[in-house]
């Protein structure tokens, strides 16, 4: 009996599953959420400083970095902002 999985893709398996869009999304956010964690050691930033920058509340500033949390293109700019960077997407 053949595997209806083998020779195929892990991508293909969780497009199959309906979990790829899902999956890259929370994927992308948790890189970006990395990128924030790194720039916030590196200037010694705290959460209370950070969401200040961000001109919002530590549970807002809270919910950016939780890569589990959906985030607003505007408070991922203000994330990034806050850090002295700017966020870029595009288009794949």
């Amino acid at each position: 009996m053949k595997h209806k999985h083998i020779g195929s893709s892990f991508d293909d398996f969780l497009e199959e599953e309906g979990l790829l869009e899902e999956c890259k999304e929370e994927a992308a956010k948790r890189v970006l959420v990395w990128q924030l964690e790194q720039e916030m050691q590196k200037q010694h930033l705290t959460k209370e400083e950070f969401a200040k920058r961000m001109h919002t509340s530590r549970a807002a500033a809270d919910r950016v970095l939780d890569p589990k949390k959906p985030s607003t293109l505007r408070s991922l700019s203000a994330a990034a902002r806050a850090v002295g960077r700017r966020l870029r997407i595009s288009l794949a």
